[in-house]
């Protein structure tokens, strides 16, 4: 357990350029304090204390401004930037090396039973206020932009952008997000439709003034 507490607050001195300490880290940032909850949460629930668990998960979403369900799984290493407003399902699964940023929920689409919340690969970054909502996996060194609403399975090595968002990139190499996660900087495939059907529409009133 402190060996994951280790590296995570590495994780944190990696990725956040504002992270001055290790102990900084410790006493100050709320992530850091809901994925120990959480920890312990995880804990109680795999071992039938259900309310018990979910107790611990409340008191660290009063403290923190997190939500994160005791039967939800991480990995090891995850960033939570800021963090107010985050939400994890029961059944989400969260891979090694994972960042998330503040208002980011990975939840369900309705009152499924069974596996109803998202499988998140590794070294996965996803932008303020993204939503993934259903039962899929978003791939490994995938990038969800801010605001997304993921609604389907993302591949590895992609990026995703838009309501609901569509795979704008897909790298033939892996890309090491701790150094680059840059979340405004991507393409808006909405915006490109919208500018192609501008200059169409102008194309025909110019030929259509041509004919007059």
């Amino acid at each position: 357990m402190f060996k994951d507490l280790r590296d995570t607050l590495r994780a944190y001195k990696l990725r956040d350029p504002a992270a001055r300490s290790s102990l900084e880290i410790f006493l100050l940032y709320s992530g850091v304090h809901a994925l120990i909850y959480h920890r312990i949460a995880h804990w109680l629930h795999c071992r039938g204390l259900k309310f018990l668990a979910r107790f611990v998960s409340q008191w660290s979403r009063f403290w923190t401004g997190i939500e994160i369900h005791p039967g939800a799984t991480i990995g090891k290493r995850l960033v939570i930037d800021h963090g107010m407003g985050i939400v994890i399902g029961e059944t989400a699964e969260l891979g090694d090396d994972v960042l998330l940023y503040q208002g980011v929920t990975l939840g369900g689409t309705g009152k499924d039973v069974g596996k109803r919340h998202p499988t998140i690969g590794s070294n996965v970054m996803i932008g303020s206020g993204a939503k993934v909502l259903g039962p899929f996996t978003v791939g490994d060194n995938s990038r969800i932009a801010s605001n997304a609403v993921v609604l389907s399975a993302i591949p590895s090595d992609s990026t995703a952008v838009g309501v609901p968002a569509k795979v704008v990139r897909i790298a033939g190499e892996k890309v090491n997000f701790a150094s680059e996660v840059d979340q405004i900087h991507v393409t808006d495939p909405v915006a490109e439709e919208l500018e192609a059907l501008r200059r169409e529409i102008e194309l025909l009133k110019n030929q259509l003034k041509g004919e007059v």
